[in-house]
């Protein structure tokens, strides 16, 4: 199992920007990919973006051009860059771990909470 532990929520205005980090530790399985997901209250959870340990990132389209998903593998850290960051971004934002011999998203942070305000 990998441990995930996301930090950089907050609350921030509209047009404003925030950074998220997720510091992956503990013995692990094969990981492909790292991700980001968001959940707002009643709402199903969404892929935000993805970097695969080979290949290009991806991002869902009501993000893109505004967020960037980055590593340092030095650090088994990933980033997510939000900028120009809307109300409708508002949700608890949870990194995970895609393990390569599933394909699945099989390890979850706890998430931290991004709050956009108007």
């Amino acid at each position: 199992q990998v441990q995930l532990v996301e930090s950089g929520g907050g609350l921030v205005q509209a047009g404003g920007s925030l950074r998220l980090s997720c510091a992956a530790s503990g013995s692990r399985f094969s990981i492909n990919a790292m991700g980001w997901y968001r959940q707002a209250p009643g709402q199903q959870r969404e892929l935000v973006a993805s970097i695969p340990s080979r290949g290009t990132t991806n991002y869902a389209d009501s993000v893109k051009g505004r967020f960037t998903i980055s590593r340092d593998n030095a650090k088994n850290t990933v980033y997510l860059q939000m900028n120009s960051l809307k109300p409708e971004d508002t949700a608890v934002y949870y990194c995970a771990a895609r393990r390569a011999a599933t394909m699945t998203w099989a390890s979850w942070g706890q998430g931290t909470q991004v709050t956009v305000s108007a």
